[in-house]
């Protein structure tokens, strides 16, 4: 078993962001790790999906559930693109996962410390690790990049 750094770990989830860029979804991509080994991968379908619940960091989460055969994801690091939002905050806390590495912070939603910390809040049956700001840049840019060329494209209509 190889244990990889978390950069390691948050350049698998660069490389699902950019597959969610690359069909048209915000560029925010997951992967769950499990004693050293990527359990889970997962990007944004929030476009293809008919509802607002399927994020990177859910489907990973999700992912790993099946994969386990247990909802209960203990032991089990997320690493995310992008600083949760409060929906997948709280499934990391019921999810019961150990640790959440991000990279870039959402200053509109984030969860972990940006709008606000769900994860500074006393829990009375689980808490866990953060750590932001991993590989940070990169993950911003690929976020400014897919903005700026949907800004240059016609508005569809909802």
């Amino acid at each position: 078993m190889i244990f990889l750094s978390d950069e390691e770990y948050m350049r698998e989830a660069l490389k699902e962001a950019m597959a969610a860029a690359a069909v048209g979804e915000v560029p925010i991509g997951a992967v769950l790790v499990l004693n050293g080994e990527i359990i889970a991968r997962a990007r944004n379908e929030i476009e293809a999906s008919p509802t607002a619940s399927s994020p990177a960091e859910m489907f990973a989460c999700e992912l790993g559930s099946v994969r386990l055969a247990n909802w209960r994801l203990l032991g089990a690091t997320l690493y995310s693109t992008l600083e949760p939002c409060p929906m997948c905050a709280g499934a990391m806390l019921q999810f019961r996962i150990a640790r959440l590495v991000y990279g870039a912070p959402d200053l509109r939603f984030g969860a972990a410390g940006s709008l606000f910390d769900l994860f500074a809040l006393p829990h009375p049956t689980h808490s866990l690790e953060v750590k932001g700001g991993v590989l940070a840049e990169p993950a911003a840019e690929l976020m400014r990049d897919f903005f700026r060329s949907r800004r240059k494209e016609p508005r569809r209509r909802e």
